[in-house]
């Protein structure tokens, strides 16, 4: 299969906004009819998940759509049922879930890691069908994508974010340890899908190795399998101010002002993500 170029910058703005846009109507139909919709992001370190989801809630109402990102379980956590800190986190009617990585952290990193036992590894895989089933039978809407990237790609990213400052802190002892057990986690991934990639609850797995393509290949599927339609929003008036009754606005030298830098500003810098325009 020839590899593709990268999508160009303007071709990705203008597709995206398109995106962007559809997604705030999305979020009115779930808000209208009560849906529940979660989505789980998962896939390789540094594979582009966490972009991804940056695109998907930037015009969204934090009421309405917000993003989960557990960290390690507490003491008490750790003896609960497996699934029980991220049951608490799922929709009410009207809201919308993203998972920046979910229960299958058991499947994964906690598997080749060491992090789980044997045991709790196994209940995992067959446990996790039936309870992801149960959210469905209530009508939850579940959608789960797996954001692929190479070995070569992924230590791409990992050796630009060692000298960028802005992402440095995404690098843990952890995420560079899977370089060492790509194989590992590859194997985890194989025996994962074969328990959980399901009819009717399927993996849609995302080619990340130019994350422009996929952003807007990943946020093009979620919409296509939402069942979202229009709602028509009441009109809206801004009614006219009053007039001033003798308010008289404190003096501003009593106020402890933010001092004012912009008079001192020489030059603009703007950040250009290297991952995305290498």
């Amino acid at each position: 299969m020839a590899k593709l170029q990268k999508l160009d910058t303007a071709r990705y703005e203008a597709e995206l906004t398109r995106l962007q846009t559809e997604l705030v109507e999305m979020q009115e139909w779930v808000k209208a009819v009560g849906a529940r919709l979660v989505i789980l992001f998962e896939g390789r370190d540094a594979a582009g998940k966490g972009g991804a989801i940056k695109r998907v809630t930037e015009f969204l109402n934090p009421r309405v759509a917000r993003v989960v990102a557990l960290p390690v379980p507490t003491e008490r956590q750790r003896t609960q049922w497996y699934f029980q800190r991220y049951i608490e986190h799922l929709p009410a009617a009207g809201e919308i879930v993203l998972f920046d990585r979910s229960w299958y952290n058991r499947a994964g990193v906690e598997r080749v890691m060491g992090y789980c036992s044997p045991e709790e590894y196994v209940r995992f895989l067959r446990q996790c069908p039936q309870f992801e089933q149960m959210l469905i039978d209530d009508g939850i809407l579940l959608r789960k994508y797996w954001f692929s990237v190479s070995d070569k790609e992924q230590e791409k990213r990992f050796r630009s974010r060692l000298t960028d400052p802005m992402r440095r802190w995404k690098l843990s002892p952890t995420d560079l340890e899977s370089i060492t057990r790509w194989e590992e986690y590859s194997r985890a991934k194989d025996e994962m899908f074969v328990h959980t990639d399901l009819p009717g609850n399927r993996w849609n797995v995302v080619e990340a190795g130019d994350k422009k393509r996929a952003r807007i290949n990943m946020i093009s599927h979620l919409l296509s399998t939402i069942p979202y339609e229009h709602v028509d929003r009441p009109p809206l008036t801004l009614p006219d101010r009053p007039r001033s009754n003798g308010y008289v606005r404190t003096e501003r030298r009593l106020l402890n002002e933010v001092p004012d830098v912009t008079a001192t500003l020489t030059r603009t810098t703007t950040y250009q993500d290297p991952e995305d325009d290498a």
